[in-house]
């Protein structure tokens, strides 16, 4: 009797191990996919900006040419499986490129003024908004998992598994310093 009852602790302690590694790996699934989605956006806001400093390089074929090279020199794929590191690089580096846009076009009106020029930017801007709303969705999937991690007793199975918390997403207060159309 006293066999059976050990035997039946130990395969609900096992049922409960494999319900809480399967939830762990739900959730981080989730985060990755956030990330990545934050990554699409910031693909299609890269693209937006290259589009940007070809209609520059009439204008200022010097500011232009430089900004080719440099974004030419990035590689804003993070991969696979990119990290909240990955994100935060790329995001900084599309900040850069969009403030040097930015002075540019200030510097030659009708470049602003034309109308491929106003698309683009209100692309930029819908990708921008793409990107915050994917950051929100990512930094709530990593409270999530982040809290089954550190939470007993599934902090347990997680130090086990070798699930670490996640890192979260900051947000860049600069943007809010962006001058519009």
């Amino acid at each position: 009797m006293v066999t059976i009852i050990i035997i039946a602790v130990l395969v609900l302690l096992v049922i409960w191990g494999i319900s809480v590694q399967n939830g762990l790996v739900q959730k981080d699934e989730i985060s990755k996919n956030a990330l990545k989605q934050i990554n699409v956006q910031q693909m299609s806001r890269f693209d937006a900006l290259k589009a940007i400093v070809q209609m520059a390089r009439e204008y200022a074929s010097y500011e232009s040419e430089t900004m080719i090279k440099t974004m030419a020199a990035r590689n804003m794929n993070a991969g696979p499986n990119p990290t909240a590191k990955d994100i935060q690089a790329n995001e900084d580096f599309l900040t850069q490129v969009t403030s040097r846009i930015m002075a540019v076009a200030e510097a030659y009106p009708q470049l602003k003024a034309g109308e491929n020029y106003k698309q683009a930017m209100e692309d930029i801007k819908s990708y921008e908004e793409n990107v915050r709303l994917a950051r929100m969705t990512y930094n709530d999937t990593v409270t999530k998992f982040n809290t089954a991690v550190r939470q007993f007793p599934g902090s347990v199975v997680a130090s086990l598994l070798h699930f670490p918390p996640k890192d979260y997403l900051e947000e860049d207060r600069s943007k809010a310093d962006f001058p519009t159309l």
